[in-house]
């Protein structure tokens, strides 16, 4: 895929659009709403970074946006979504990656709120520069936030949606290592239409 403005605005729509499908059929089961609602969040990232895109990169509002739903949106919002959808059995253990999204989600949100995250434009890639301290140990915690929620779920359909974004994380970093983050929430989005099909084969439970 080559990334460009034109190409995040269609894909983004696209992504967006199977969000409000998926939204529409997760009314059957509201605990699943969150986690329904992800194709719908990624697609509108994916359409701000259009934006990115016509600024030329920057500092500017498109570029705080598109990172505040990157970083610590993100790292807080699929852990405690995958914990409202998960089985009682998986809930308790989910508990540990919620507990790792919340400190990465606030690490990063100071971050943000500290320092001046830069879009630069990098042939057919975005590269978002943050001078995130503790990178490593804060790369780890969204990390196991995210993915890790999903492969701890104890659902077999998000267990392989886990598995997918995961392998989008190895390939964004081995291909794009300067652009990681644009890449990788780019293949995640594309990822999430899996939700759709996630959503549609629920079923109404007592517990909700």
């Amino acid at each position: 895929m080559c990334w460009s403005a034109t190409a995040d605005l269609v894909a983004g729509t696209g992504i967006a659009a199977v969000g409000v499908a998926s939204v529409a059929l997760a009314a059957r089961r509201p605990r699943d709403l969150p986690l329904a609602a992800l194709p719908l969040l990624l697609g509108w990232h994916q359409i701000t970074e259009a934006a990115v895109w016509r600024d030329g990169g920057g500092t500017g509002p498109a570029t705080v946006a598109w990172a505040v739903v990157a970083l610590p949106l993100l790292a807080l919002w699929v852990p405690v979504a995958v914990l409202c959808a998960a089985p009682p059995g998986a809930r308790r253990r989910l508990l540990v990656p919620l507990a790792a999204g919340a400190v990465t989600a606030a690490v990063l949100a100071h971050a943000l709120a500290t320092r001046t995250v830069t879009a630069e434009i990098r042939g057919h890639t975005v590269g978002y520069s943050l001078g995130l301290p503790w990178a490593g140990p804060t790369v780890a915690g969204y990390l196991f936030a995210t993915i890790g929620s999903l492969l701890l779920s104890g659902d077999r359909g998000l267990v392989g949606f886990g598995v997918l974004v995961a392998v989008g994380a190895a390939v964004s970093f081995t291909l794009w290592r300067q652009e990681y983050i644009s890449t990788w929430c780019a293949s995640a989005a594309l990822c999430s239409v899996v939700l759709l099909l996630w959503t549609g084969r629920r079923r109404p439970r007592p517990d909700g």
